[in-house]
Parts: structure tokens; C-alpha cells; sequence
């Protein structure tokens, strides 16, 4: 069950051919995207998805986003969807054809969530440190580098993860050159310390989690501290709790990290689950 709408509001067959062969999204990956958690027909952080997109689109000089379309592309597949309870909504904003007039392309689509993230929900993850390659300090020296921007460009992410499959593991966690935590290809990282949360700053390169600031709200309401810091590998290990949050992950536990068994936070997973579903309660 898919449902595909592009961005003038048109229901579109999502087995049929739509993208020219030329779009500059295709061929060079130059365009941003989104994925939003639909649950019950509610889309989750759809405001901060949508600023993300702007604000991506704008580190790669696309043209603006219209809002106002794509609130209401995405209310179109909401209305369409006949699917499971949760859906994965992606949005896609691209430059359009190469030697076109300028006009980008839009689309949104609506899918089941897969079965082996459902199943990593509950049983937790393995998880292999990778090293992505770059230092943090390069992100304000070298803005053309895009990080921070979540693009199409995600060749090195998928990578990534059939790396880390062919290693026994599940999922990955991002280090940078000088030995800081970044973040998985498609989640944050988040650590537990006492009733302390703790994740890596925008400033590292990384993208701002919607997830993850809707875990922080939750538990500062809880009386949580919240800290928005540099983590380091150590500091993983010695944590409470490991976890990688995305919109279609949630909160997942790291049981695993480099093939080392880490202590049992299933209860703590349960109790950061239950704040993080309290937001849309």
C-alpha cells in the first residue's frame, strides 16, 4: 500500500513513471527530503519537518519551499492513505530537470513502515561506530560541504548501513575525525545519564532531530535534565542507556555496540517510549 501525490495536490499512480530521466534529484542527487511519522492519520512534527526542508533546501540554494502546497500535498495523502496505522511520509523537494525552467519538483509519498524497524523497536539494535570522515570544526569553514542538510545525496548513509549488515550489526553510529559522536545515517543518538538525556549539537554537522526534541520536551516536562553537548565513544559505553532516535524508529535501544553487550536499559527504553508518546497523547 503506497499512496503518491505530487506537490499540486494530483493523486498519482506510485508504479507509474512521474520523474523525468533528467531531473537533477535523480541524477545527482540535488534536492532535500523529509520523513514524517504518521500515526492514526496524524503526522508527527510536521511543522519542524517542514522547517527542516526549508531550511535544507536553502543551504542548497533551491528554490523556497511553498508551505502552504505541501501542507496541503500532504493532507491529500493523509486523506488517501487505507494502510496500517503508521505510515512513513516522505517528502521530496528536488531542482528539477537539468535545463529546465527552474521549477522544482515535489512529491509526497506515503508507505508502510518495514517490518525489521517495527521488529527493532521492541527487541532493540546492534550497533557498529563508523568513522564519517570529517572533523566538526570544518562545518562553519566549509558550508558547500552541506552538512547539517539533509539531501538526497545518501550513497555514503545506505553504504553505511550494508557495512554494517555485512558486520552483524544493525544499525551504525557516525564518529568524526577527532573522535566525537555525530549520529547514525538516518537517526540521532541519544544517552541516558541518571535522569539526564544527552545528544550531539546541530554545530557537529548533524541534522536537529525532530524525535529527538519532541524526547527532550517530554522528559523536561518530567523533570528531566536535558543537555545538547558533545558525547564522546566512552561516554556511550559508561551510559545508563543507548538509544538512536528517528521518526520511524522512535526511540530505539543500542543493546549491542561493537560487538559489546551493553547494560540492560529495556526498562529505561519503555519509560523514554512512554514520555515520547505522552506528546501526542
Amino acid at each position: 500500500m503506497r499512496v503518491l501525490a505530487m506537490l499540486d495536490g494530483t493523486l498519482a499512480d506510485p508504479e507509474a513513471a512521474h520523474i523525468r530521466v533528467d531531473d537533477l534529484g535523480l541524477l545527482r542527487g540535488d534536492g532535500v527530503f523529509e520523513t514524517v511519522l504518521v500515526v492514526d492519520g496524524k503526522p508527527r512534527e510536521l511543522g519542524p519537518h517542514l522547517d527542516r526542508l526549508e531550511r535544507s533546501a536553502r543551504m542548497l540554494e533551491l528554490p523556497a519551499p511553498d508551505r502552504a502546497a505541501w501542507e496541503a500535498c500532504v493532507q491529500v495523502v493523509l486523506d488517501a492513505w487505507r494502510g496500517p496505522a503508521e505510515m512513513a511520509l516522505k517528502l521530496v523537494h528536488t531542482r528539477g530537470p537539468e535545463f529546465g525552467d527552474g521549477t522544482p519538483t515535489g512529491f509526497a509519498i506515503g508507505m508502510p513502515i518495514g517490518e525489521k524497524v517495527l521488529r527493532n523497536r521492541e527487541s532493540g539494535v546492534r550497533a557498529l561506530t563508523l568513522d564519517r570522515g570529517f572533523d566538526p570544526e570544518i562545518v562553519d569553514r566549509a558550508p558547500w560541504l552541506l552538512l547539517g542538510a539533509k539531501t538526497l545525496s545518501y550513497a555514503v548513509n545506505m553504504a553505511a548501513g550494508r557495512w554494517a549488515e555485512a558486520h552483524d550489526a544493525d544499525e551504525v553510529i557516525f564518529m568524526a575525525a577527532d573522535g566525537s559522536v555525530l549520529e547514525g545515517p538516518t537517526s540521532n543518538v541519544v544517552i541516558a545519564e541518571g535522569r539526564t538525556l544527552r545528544t550531539t549539537p546541530p554545530s557537529s554537522g548533524i541534522l536537529r532531530g525532530t524525535t529527538q526534541g519532541a524526547l527532550f520536551r517530554a522528559a523536561e516536562q518530567a523533570g528531566w535534565v536535558t543537555k545538547v553537548e558533545p558525547l564522546t565513544l566512552p561516554e556511550l559505553r559508561a551510559a545508563d542507556g543507548l538509544f538512536l532516535a528517528s521518526s520511524v524508529r522512535k526511540i530505539t535501544r543500542v543493546h549491542t555496540l561493537d560487538g559489546e553487550a551493553l547494560p540492560d536499559a529495556s526498562a529505561l527504553h519503555r519509560e523514554l517510549n512512554a514520555l515520547y508518546e505522552s506528546e501526542y497523547a
